[in-house]
């Protein structure tokens, strides 16, 4: 009895000293960021004539752009908006003091379909008559991807451009759990045998199912990727594969030879023909602005405008793993979507609702919940959803009742299917801690415990209610996309789908991005291109701290953005592990630990 009167003495006093320590940290974060307010408020921006902007892509991308602090890693989190970054390239196009875009981009912490719709916006910025200048030192293949859409691609003569081809790699963990003598007691939907969100749980490699899915999926999206870069570079899709498979771009100077890039240069170089290219005085340094500066206050004084208007349609982002609750920073949860989409149903100034959706699902009760604001939204205006890297699972059940989905060909959506998790921790307390469990009850079932295996019956109660969900789940689809139920069941099953095969069975309408989605929207609202207004959800106006982190990012000359890819792989491994033990039984979830590269 001691020893826990001292265990939880100390316990709540390290709770409290670490409340004390956070408390006067975020003081002194909030009174520097208040004086940085005060200097972003007094500086506006001054873009010269004959300015080139600057597009590194080195902060992660999402959907919308946010920066907030994370008390898990006691650091800023910092994203930029796939909307923020096509909004700024439509205010670039027709600013008559931005002559170009110099992209240089070593790597871009995006997903496939954000990639395709930066990429897109950048043909239409091309279209204005504005030039684009890529060049790079070192390039993988989303970095080539992007830049290929350029005027004009440079490379550093002893570089390296990677372009082999995508791959899928998938963790499993089931040798670590067992390490720890912890057991994964998984029900999945009797017929779910693509729903391989718990391969990595209770396998060691992928299933013949899983891999089919997956090979299917990957070779669409380099695909995608193959037929762009073709008509941008003039190169066959035929050739492109061979110089992956054969590896002949071994340095950066060999995608010269392949017409893969113009030319071999030096920095000093490129910057001698962007200041050519940009019509820069004799003896004048280039005018080279941040991409990101400019679009965070060029969008934060558009916004401000926008405000003197009535807003007459949501934009709501959906992005993130769904959770039950209010979720956090990064998630989608249940109570606080659905408030979003019933705040836009109610307010008669809102005409129609854009629902970007990012997810890869969760939890399928939280999932449900948003369902029901959908059907109600889609009864009293129109109710478009526009997809972005992944919409799957929870992700698709969210999505399903729309008017009109949108998605890119290399989304990844669909993933129809349900499962459960209880896992089984009492051999590791009593084989590594030397802590048993015992238990009294009323009735048989009164004690559902993480330290008691479940016994059959238990077993084939909760296999019930996972097939039920399932069930219910296509049956929704089946009403939304107006398709058998069997045939929803023919396409589930939790398969996995690109966005170039998903239109095809019926489970997406039209291939666009964002911008497709809202003009739609206003279209099937009556709203003329010229008379929208957006109102976005969060309304939460990070623009002044997000300049604040790029001016230290301009100040520091940051050269650690990214992660190794050791790192970002255990963090992705803890994030998924600490999700489920935090999440509620049933998921509607895709396998998300997969990394194509």
């Amino acid at each position: 009895m001691t020893f826990w009167k001292t265990f939880w003495a100390s316990l709540l006093a390290s709770i409290a000293s670490g409340l004390v320590v956070t408390g006067i940290f975020f003081a002194i974060l909030s009174a520097m960021i208040a004086g940085f307010n005060g200097m972003f408020e007094s500086k506006t921006l001054v873009v010269e004539d004959h300015t080139v902007l600057h597009m590194t892509l080195d902060t992660e991308i999402g959907d919308y752009s946010y920066a907030q602090f994370d008390p898990a890693s006691f650091s800023l989190r910092k994203q930029f908006g796939v909307s923020d970054i096509l909004r700024g390239l439509k205010i670039a196009a027709e600013d008559r003091k931005i002559e170009g875009i110099f992209i240089n981009c070593a790597s871009v912490p995006a997903g496939m379909a954000s990639l395709k719709e930066i990429r897109d916006g950048l043909l239409s910025f091309k279209s204005s008559g504005k030039f684009i200048v890529a060049y790079s030192e070192n390039m993988d293949n989303k970095a080539y991807y992007l830049s290929s859409v350029a005027d004009k691609v440079y490379v550093f003569p002893s570089g390296m451009l990677e372009f082999l081809g995508l791959g899928a790699e998938l963790t499993f963990v089931k040798g670590a759990l067992e390490m720890l003598d912890v057991e994964m007691q998984v029900i999945r939907g009797s017929n779910n045998k693509f729903k391989s969100a718990v391969e990595p749980l209770i396998a060691e490699e992928m299933s013949e199912a899983n891999r089919e899915q997956t090979t299917k999926y990957v070779n669409a999206l380099w695909s995608v990727m193959l037929d762009e870069i073709a008509k941008s570079r003039n190169v066959k899709v035929e050739r492109l594969n061979e110089i992956a498979d054969s590896v002949f771009i071994r340095k950066s100077g060999d995608a010269v030879k392949y017409k893969m890039a113009d030319a071999v240069m030096y920095y000093d170089q490129v910057l001698d023909e962007l200041k050519s290219k940009a019509g820069t005085k004799e003896g004048d340094d280039l005018e080279l602005l941040s991409f990101e500066t400019y679009c965070a206050k060029k969008i934060r004084k558009e916004n401000n405008l926008a405000k003197l208007s009535d807003e007459n349609l949501a934009v709501i982002f959906a992005e993130g793993e769904i959770v039950d609750g209010y979720g956090a920073v990064g998630e989608i949860g249940g109570t606080s979507l659905s408030e979003q989409i019933r705040e836009a149903r109610e307010d008669d100034d809102i005409k129609a609702v854009v629902l970007r959706i990012n997810s890869p699902g969760g939890s399928a009760l939280a999932s449900d919940v948003i369902w029901r604001e959908v059907i109600l939204t889609k009864k009293e205006k129109p109710f478009v959803v526009s997809m972005g890297d992944v919409a799957a699972s929870g992700g698709y059940y969210i999505a399903c009742a729309a008017d009109k989905i949108f998605a890119q060909p290399n989304t990844i959506t669909g993933s129809i299917g349900v499962f459960g998790i209880i896992p089984y921790t009492g051999d590791m307390f009593k084989n590594k801690l030397g802590i048993t469990f015992d238990r009294v009850q009323t009735n048989k079932h009164s004690i559902i415990s993480l330290n008691k295996r479940l016994d059959e019956e238990e077993l084939a109660i909760v296999q019930g209610e996972v097939d039920a969900i399932y069930d219910d789940f296509i049956s929704k689809v089946a009403k939304g996309r107006g398709m058998g139920k069997a045939d929803v069941d023919s396409i589930g099953q939790g398969r996995v789908w690109a966005g170039l095969d998903a239109k095809e069975i019926g489970l997406v309408d039209e291939f666009g991005g964002l911008n497709d989605a809202i003009s739609f929207a206003a279209e099937k609202a009556g709203i003329s291109d010229s008379a929208v207004s957006i109102r976005y959800y969060p309304e939460d106006d990070n623009s002044k701290l997000l300049e604040f982190l790029e001016a230290i990012d301009e100040a520091e000359e940051a050269d650690a953005m990214l992660q190794s890819d050791l790192e970002r792989r255990f963090m992705d491994i803890w994030s998924y592990v600490r999700s489920l033990s935090r999440s509620s039984r049933i998921q509607a979830r895709m396998p998300y630990l997969v990394w194509v590269e």
